[in-house]
């Protein structure tokens, strides 16, 4: 296992621009969703994104799933912090009439949902979570859609594997290489 440093230097040695990689993650989030769905359709997918790059990887797999499925956005993070590829993607979200955004989780309903994104914090992430995102991970950790976790769960520490004090409950976590 390599630490969040290590996949930050690797990233940057590759010279990858972060929008590729972020294009790439996202596609590959909306794959698995895809497999493990398999030939159906229309199914209600909400995607939980906060204002870094796991909200960008949510953003561009909303864009992807969206071709198939009803797709909702519950924007958790502050639209002044936007990271500039996950900005650049939220704006392309954001006119796409496919794509219902929320940005209150109090209107949210997830047990309409037959799978839940888990885009809020990813691999850069790791400490104590805001009690509002505490309070949204064991409301989604309770609804009965599959789970997905882009990079790790939100509340793990990526470093140590430790759950800060609440950890999205994850079926299935989406890594990339």
């Amino acid at each position: 296992m390599i630490t969040t440093a290590e996949m930050k230097a690797l990233e940057e040695s590759c010279g990858i621009p972060r929008l590729t990689l972020m294009e790439n993650a996202g596609k590959g989030v909306a794959e698995a969703v895809r497999e493990k769905l398999g030939d159906e359709k229309n199914k209600k997918v909400l995607v939980a994104c906060y204002h870094g790059n796991n909200g960008g990887d949510g953003f561009v797999a909303a864009r992807f799933l969206c071709e198939e499925h009803e797709v909702d956005i519950l924007f958790v993070g502050d639209e002044d912090k936007f990271k500039p590829e996950a900005r650049e993607n939220f704006g392309k979200i954001s006119h796409n009439d496919r794509i219902q955004l929320f940005e209150n989780s109090d209107v949210i309903e997830l047990d309409r949902y037959d799978v839940i994104i888990d885009a809020i914090f990813g691999a850069g992430v790791a400490g104590s979570l805001p009690e509002s995102i505490k309070s949204l991970i064991e409301q989604m950790n309770e609804s009965k859609a599959l789970k997905v976790a882009v990079d790790i769960p939100t509340g793990l520490n990526p470093d140590t594997g430790e759950v800060s004090s609440k950890a999205f409950d994850a079926d299935v976590i989406v890594t990339f290489h």
